[in-house]
């Protein structure tokens, strides 16, 4: 696949030749904070994985007329020991760039403005934060049926902001539903041990089709059900990519970037894994 620039509307991929001759004009655009009302609604309609993440600060891309046409969420990662590991400073004083989605309309490279734009926010409003964390994910998805939802994609945004490549996240094993989406580790988890959130996830599983929960059933049993239905299909998945950012002024990055893991060569293909 030739170097494109991903979008998105109604949870549906399109993309962008990034030579499109179509240019970029920064001054149409303007960069701000934004709502958790406002991102969570254009990420569930727009993102391909109608989930949300627990969100630390929330900005968007606002295009001629003061459209939104994109959303960046910074998030808790899903292990919070990666902002240590990773970038080697405290949990508390990083985040992880959960989503990032520009709608079909924003022309080839705004994703790189807006990232620059993003950080530059983050330095003004989180000045206490002195890293980012990011992932790509190289597997591409399928529904049930084989079509295609999502290519694989390794990250071609971020390498063009220069984040830094420091490997993969841990293999795993992944549940996918009949539309080829993630069913969330963390997701699973509030449903076996009745956390907070455990309704929101079971509605979602409901709606691709699951057998309903009975009255009085524990989560872990009706988990048990629903896997065996036949539904949810299991991938062996080989490990995101995953790229970070020092956060501050040019003294403070240099700084800051003494402590993070080696950089390594980026990646160039997406890895074919059977579905």
């Amino acid at each position: 696949m030739p170097a494109v620039c991903q979008r998105w509307r109604d949870g549906r991929a399109s993309y962008r030749d990034i030579d499109d001759p179509e240019p970029f004009d920064r001054r149409r655009y303007t960069v701000d904070v934004i709502d958790e009302r406002t991102a969570r609604t254009f990420i569930h309609e727009h993102h391909y994985s109608k989930s949300y993440p627990a969100a630390l600060f929330r900005i968007g891309l606002f295009g001629t007329g003061a459209e939104l046409e994109g959303v960046a969420v910074f998030s808790v990662p899903m292990n919070q020991r990666v902002i240590t590991a990773y970038t080697g400073v405290p949990a508390d004083q990083g985040a992880e760039l959960g989503r990032f989605a520009l709608l079909d309309r924003a022309p080839r490279n705004s994703e790189t403005y807006f990232l620059g734009q993003a950080f530059k926010v983050l330095r003004r409003e989180r000045p206490t934060w002195k890293s980012i964390v990011s992932y790509s994910d190289p597997v591409a998805r399928h529904d049930a049926q084989g079509r295609v939802i999502l290519p694989g994609h390794i990250g071609t945004i971020y390498q063009a902001h220069n984040g830094r490549y420091v490997g993969r996240s841990s293999a795993r094993t992944l549940r996918l539903g009949p539309d080829g989406s993630i069913l969330s580790p963390r997701s699973l988890s509030k449903i076996r041990l009745g956390e907070s959130g455990w309704e929101a996830a079971q509605r979602r599983i409901e709606s691709l089709g699951a057998p309903k929960r009975h009255f009085g059933e524990d989560g872990p049993t009706w988990l048990a059900r629903v896997f065996a239905c036949g539904m949810f299909r299991t991938i062996k998945h080989p490990g995101s990519h995953c790229y970070v950012w020092a956060l501050g002024s040019s003294a403070a990055r240099r700084n800051i970037e003494t402590k993070f893991v080696q950089r390594m060569p980026y990646p160039k293909q997406p890895d074919l894994i059977t579905r």
